[in-house]
């Protein structure tokens, strides 16, 4: 994990995109870009999102100001996401995605252990239970590395 304060650092040199890969248990592999802005520490690093394409149905909110929290740095509007869902995310509501979950085993499938875990939840779709995540930037602008 390279750490919110390095990311903001990296994102403010320029225009980037998000790139999250995900691998479920059956070796499937999907993915989904997002054009993103992301704040500092005084905005509890906000995130924001348009999704620009992918293999998988979105399932984090677009447009809407996401602020990343932790069991022990809940953000303003009192969500108990951290609390019942480990590991810090930017959570919206309890439900849509956790890439930063506890590792469960498909053994662990039950409906109490499905949250503690990784995974993907689109709105209007099946949960994605996870073997592997990767998070990504990349400059909009890859000409300027030539």
């Amino acid at each position: 994990w390279l750490g919110l304060k390095k990311i903001y650092s990296i994102t403010q040199q320029g225009n980037y995109l998000l790139r999250i890969e995900l691998q479920d248990w059956r070796g499937n592999r999907r993915h989904i870009e997002y054009s993103f802005s992301l704040g500092g520490p005084s905005t509890n690093f906000t995130l924001q999102l348009s999704r620009m394409s992918g293999s998988i149905p979105n399932a984090l909110p677009e447009h809407a100001r996401l602020r990343f929290s932790t069991a022990d740095h809940a953000t303003a509007g009192g969500s108990s996401c951290p609390q019942s869902h480990p590991g810090g995310w930017w959570h919206s509501e309890c439900e849509e995605t956790n890439l930063n979950g506890n590792y469960v085993t498909p053994r662990s499938r039950g409906r109490l252990d499905r949250g503690k875990g990784l995974y993907w939840k689109p709105k209007k779709g099946r949960y994605y239970l996870l073997k592997s995540t990767k998070i990504m930037i990349h400059p909009t602008d890859l000409k300027s590395f030539d």
